[in-house]
């Protein structure tokens, strides 16, 4: 190709690919506000690079090759929309996951639990309730199950239909003995779910404590009178603005000297929060709200 004086046309090529990227920046925050505006899903604050894989991932699964593209589907198509929101859910958790966790809890938590007469728990982000079946079982364990009201929440309403059946593989079960084991497990893990047609289906006294429920950490408020509550590996997806908001709604949702657990890559350090809150429990992200102060005047 030449240009009007005869001379070869150089194209920059990185001048090109540095087009392309904006472009496709243009077109995901394009994507993002359809999905605000049609919804109520706000993932424009999620952490960029966890962001634009979900996006690529979903792009090839629709035999797409521009995001622009998934933005009549997100508009008018409400499966595709489901199918979305099942790539931005974090649902990899296991039975007793980062048993020393548990552990602490189990060790440095409980016998504060025990000064309450109830006890309410919130288990933000919940996915599939692995997690939630496993403090349910703790509680059980230390004798304060009966007193106690689990709250489990995701914006992800099929993980939370899964959750609410408490039916899990049995091929998982074994990994999962060991996790209780290590977690200071006090009896067998079998007593707590029957076997059947291949599938662990865990026990009813459980599920009555658990109250399962929809909600956007993204948007939606406090879980008010909070002993204790959790948010493991969630905020890791969020960008440092929505994790301040993020936590600042776990806190409001504590009570008077109430507990915070985060996940093993998480920490209050350096959060708009991290003046509110002690560690309780060292390197295990378990914190304690400090007291408040009432200024004299």
């Amino acid at each position: 190709m030449e240009n009007e004086v005869g001379k070869p046309v150089v194209h920059d090529e990185s001048a090109l690919v540095r087009s392309k990227v904006e472009l496709e920046t243009h077109e995901i925050d394009w994507f993002l506000d359809a999905v605000w505006v049609r919804y109520g899903y706000d993932f424009r604050q999620y952490a960029r690079a966890s962001l634009i894989r979900r996006v690529h991932y979903r792009l090839q699964s629709e035999g797409l090759k521009r995001v622009s593209e998934l933005i009549p589907l997100v508009l008018y198509d409400e499966d595709f929309f489901q199918r979305f929101l099942k790539d931005m859910s974090v649902t990899v958790t296991t039975m007793f996951r980062n048993a020393v966790v548990f552990k602490g809890i189990r060790d440095q938590i409980v016998s504060f639990l025990r000064t309450y007469p109830r006890i309410n728990i919130w288990h933000a982000g919940c996915a599939t309730g692995e997690e939630v079946y496993s403090m349910a079982i703790l509680l059980k364990e230390e004798g304060l199950l009966e007193r106690t009201r689990i709250y489990a929440t995701d914006y992800n309403n099929q993980s939370l239909e899964f959750a609410k059946h408490g039916i899990y593989p049995l091929k998982e079960i074994r990994g999962y003995t060991e996790n209780y084991l290590c977690a200071g497990g006090k009896g067998s893990f079998s007593d707590y779910y029957q076997a059947r047609y291949e599938h662990a289906i865990m026990n009813s006294d459980l599920k009555d404590r658990i109250t399962f429920a929809h909600h956007n950490l993204m948007k939606d408020g406090v879980f008010a009178e909070m002993h204790l509550v959790l948010c493991r590996n969630v905020l890791i997806y969020f960008d440092q603005n929505l994790q301040n908001r993020v936590l600042k709604v776990l806190s409001n949702s504590l009570v008077h000297r109430g507990f915070l657990v985060l996940g093993d890559k998480e920490t209050l350090d350096f959060s708009a929060i991290a003046n509110e809150f002690d560690e309780q429990v060292d390197r295990q992200r378990i914190y304690r709200k400090r007291p408040v102060l009432n200024s004299i005047t």
